[in-house]
C-alpha cells in the first residue's frame, strides 16, 4: 500500500475493548485565515478529544482535580481542543460528559455535541472560558478567550502509514499511541471568529493539515513536523502538490520500547517517497535531534531508504508557540513541556539514489510548519 493512500477506515472511533476503559481518540485540524478587514494572517488549530467512553456518564471527569488524582479517579469526556500560535497563542477546551455526546462508531465517522460537530467533511463549533474560570479550573489545563468556526474540510493528500494502524495491529491494540494523517495537504473554507475578530479561511492558501492518533498513552519524545507550504530555491517555484510529514517519538508495541523512532513521508510534486520503520525491506533509518534554546525550538531529522533521503531542518521561535496540555487516560499527566507550534520555518532537501548515491532532486524552503517535541521530567 503506498503511503498516500487515503483510509477513512483509520479515521473511524476507536475506544473499543481495552481503550475503552483507558483510550484517547483525537481528530487534529490546524490552518491559517486572514482578519476580514485587516488581512493579517493567524494559524489556528481544532482537536476532538475523546477520553475513556466506558467511564463517563452525566458529568465531564476531571483527572487533574486533587480528589480525583488522590483517589486514582481516570478522566473521561469529549473536549473540543480550539486556539491560535503566533502572538497572543492560546488554548481553550470546552467539556461534554458522554451522556450528552452523539457519536457515529461507523465509516465515515462523526462526533456531535451540543452546537459542536466534527466529521470528515465539516468542522462546526464555538469554545469560550472566561478569565475567572481558566483561573478558577485548573484541572480545564486551558487559558482564556474565545474561538466559533464554520469550515468545509477537503482532505487532498493523505500518509498511510501502511503495517503499523492495520486492521490486525488495530484489533489487537499492539501499539500505545496509533496515527493515521488522511489530511497532509488538506483545504479548509469557511471562517472562525477569534474573541471577536472575524477570520476568512481560504482553501488555495490555507496551508491545512488533518490527522488523528488514538491509544492508551502517549509517547515520550513526542515529534511532529508538517508542512504543505514548500518552495523550491533553485526554480522559486511554489511546489502546490506537495506536503511533508514527520511524526513519533519512541513507539511502544506490545510493551516494548522501538527507541527513537519516527514515521515520514514525503509527497513531492506527483511522487511520493516514504520512511517507515514498519517496512524494514525498504532500509529506512531514521536520525533525529530535537532541542530547546533560549528563543526557539529546533529540529534536525535525516531520513533514509534505499531509494531516498530526506533532511529536515525547522526553527520556531518560543513566542508564537504554546504549551500544549493533555491529561493521559490513566490520569496522569506527564507531558507539561510539550512545545506546539504552527509558524515553523525550514529546509528541506530531497535526494534520489543514483549509480550508488545520493542526488540532490530539489532544495526547499518550507513555512507554515506544524511542529511539536517535548519529553517527559524535560
Amino acid at each position: 500500500m503506498a503511503s498516500d493512500t487515503h483510509d477513512i477506515s483509520r479515521n473511524r472511533f476507536m475506544l473499543t475493548g481495552g481503550f475503552a476503559e483507558q483510550g484517547y481518540d483525537w481528530w487534529w485540524h490546524s490552518f491559517s485565515g486572514h482578519h476580514a478587514k485587516t488581512g493579517e494572517r493567524r494559524t489556528f488549530f481544532i482537536e476532538f478529544f475523546c477520553c475513556n467512553p466506558a467511564l463517563g456518564g452525566e458529568e465531564p471527569v476531571f483527572g487533574q482535580l486533587p480528589e480525583n488524582r488522590e483517589a486514582g479517579i481516570k478522566p473521561s469526556y469529549v473536549m473540543v481542543k480550539a486556539g491560535v500560535w503566533g502572538e497572543g497563542a492560546k488554548q481553550l477546551h470546552r467539556f461534554f460528559a458522554w451522556d450528552d455526546v452523539d457519536l457515529g462508531r461507523g465509516v465515515p465517522f462523526y462526533v456531535m455535541a451540543d452546537d459542536c460537530l466534527c466529521c470528515e467533511t465539516d468542522l462546526i463549533g464555538c469554545v469560550e472560558v472566561d478569565e475567572a474560570d481558566a483561573i478558577g479550573h485548573p484541572e480545564w489545563m486551558c487559558d482564556a478567550g474565545s474561538m466559533l468556526w464554520d469550515l468545509k474540510v477537503d482532505k487532498q493528500m493523505a500518509f498511510n502509514v501502511g503495517p503499523g494502524a492495520s486492521a490486525p495491529m488495530r484489533t489487537a491494540q499492539a501499539f500505545e499511541m496509533f496515527w493515521h494523517a488522511e489530511g497532509i495537504k488538506c483545504a479548509y473554507s469557511g471562517m472562525v471568529v477569534l474573541d471577536g475578530e472575524v477570520y476568512l479561511v481560504d482553501p488555495e492558501n490555507c496551508f491545512g493539515y488533518a490527522d488523528k492518533n488514538w491509544g492508551s498513552d502517549f509517547t515520550s519524545p513526542w515529534v511532529w513536523i508538517s508542512s504543505c507550504n514548500l518552495v523550491s530555491v533553485s526554480s522559486g517555484n511554489r511546489l502546490g502538490n506537495s506536503a511533508l510529514e514527520i511524526g513519533g517519538g519512541r513507539p511502544r508495541v506490545v510493551g516494548h520500547a522501538l527507541d527513537r523512532k519516527l514515521l515520514g513521508c514525503f509527497n513531492y510534486e506527483g511522487r511520493s517517497y516514504e520512511f517507515n520503520f514498519s517496512k524494514p525491506w525498504t532500509g529506512s533509518t531514521t536520525k533525529f535531534d530535537c532541542w530547546e534554546t533560549e528563543d526557539a525550538l529546533h529540529w534536525h531529522v535525516e531520513q533514509q531508504t534505499h531509494e531516498a533521503r530526506l533532511v529536515t531542518d525547522v526553527t520556531c521561535p518560543k513566542a508564537e508557540m504554546l504549551l500544549v496540555n493533555y491529561e493521559a487516560p490513566n490520569g496522569t499527566k506527564l507531558h507539561n513541556r510539550l512545545w506546539n507550534g504552527g509558524a515553523g520555518v525550514g529546509r528541506v532537501q530531497l535526494f534520489e539514489r543514483k549509480n550508488g548515491e545520493y542526488v540532490l532532486v530539489d532544495d526547499m524552503r518550507a513555512a507554515t510548519i506544524g511542529c511539536e517535541y517535548g519529553e517527559y521530567g524535560s
